[in-house]
């Protein structure tokens, strides 16, 4: 029988029952490869990924039948978005599912980074007792920047609510946005005014190592820097330039240009090394939207949305 949805990639287990109540058939395969993907993928009329699979032109051409793509999580970079919209297949990811997880990761990174958590907790458990080295900086008073007030921008924006900042948003591609807990912006009022950046941005073209030494230069003041979106919107080679300059205090980086760890160029090697030395810098694998209670709602979104993208039967 011929089935509705191809899982690609893993997926919380709930997804089974939940595909089952919207009375949708699908196959569950989380280890198929990109060979077996671009031979079955025919037989379907929807596919659900979540980061190994690239959807290019080639797969697309072996799936006459697909109607919609599911990115269990947030981002479509892996998606040709274009030739499937052309195609008209219906894209979706489930942003909405991590952002709570997104909001609260940026926070805590933040007060780690601020409170020294991570190096004093070191050395309390090597019996050193550093107070004044440790000594913390306060959020309360600074202007927080957000660029992308979309899901996860504004949900930074909303846990940042408590700690008495000024939050200033920058979003190219929205207007009129300002709200209870962030106040719309230009790039340039970014510029002169933050203490620290937070960015929220897809990884695209125009996105791609948008973070560079022009742009961490155009600043006013020193700032920290803050990302969770994506790690090629950001070259690490020139945050290591801008933490040993000054010009950045600090950063707090969930995401890396390159994070295969074992497939790193010489170069990046070097730059890579100098940022790990760096006592000013909180480094995580990826994980800002990746929460046990987020993995669950990643899945209720999707749900929610292939309702509406699937023909009724």
């Amino acid at each position: 029988m011929k089935k509705n949805i191809l899982i690609a990639d893993e997926m919380h287990l709930s997804i089974h029952s939940m595909l089952t109540e919207i009375g949708m058939t699908y196959d569950y395969i989380p280890e198929i490869t990109r060979a077996e993907l671009l031979e079955k993928l025919k037989d379907y009329d929807g596919l659900i990924i979540r980061s190994k699979t690239k959807v290019d032109i080639e797969m697309l051409d072996t799936a006459p039948e697909l109607k919609f793509i599911a990115r269990a999580g947030a981002g479509l970079d892996l998606i040709d978005i274009a030739e499937a919209e052309r195609r008209g297949i219906i894209i979706f990811a489930a942003n909405e599912g991590n952002r709570d997880a997104v909001g609260e990761h940026v926070i805590g990174m933040l007060l780690c980074l601020f409170n020294h958590i991570n190096t004093a907790d070191i050395e309390v458990r090597h019996k050193i007792w550093k107070r004044e080295a440790n000594r913390g900086i306060e959020l309360m008073g600074m202007t927080v920047g957000i660029i992308g007030y979309g899901n996860m921008g504004s949900s930074v924006a909303k846990r940042l609510s408590g700690f008495g900042v000024k939050v200033l948003a920058y979003d190219k591609y929205k207007s009129n946005f300002s709200d209870q807990y962030a106040q719309e912006a230009t790039l340039e009022e970014l510029f002169e005014q933050v203490d620290v950046l937070s960015l929220h941005v897809p990884l695209t073209s125009e996105t791609k190592m948008m973070v560079n030494t022009d742009f961490i230069n155009s600043f006013q003041k020193p700032f920290f820097l803050v990302n969770t979106a994506r790690g090629e919107v950001a070259s690490v080679c020139n945050i290591v330039e801008a933490l040993n300059s000054g010009q950045l205090r600090g950063a707090c980086l969930d995401v890396l240009e390159n994070e295969k760890m074992s497939q790193l160029s010489a170069e990046q090697e070097s730059y890579y090394e100098a940022l790990f030395q760096k006592k000013n810098v909180i480094l995580t694998p990826h994980i800002g939207g990746w929460t046990h209670e987020s993995y669950v709602k990643i899945n209720e979104v999707l749900i929610e949305k292939i309702k509406k993208a699937h023909p009724q039967h």
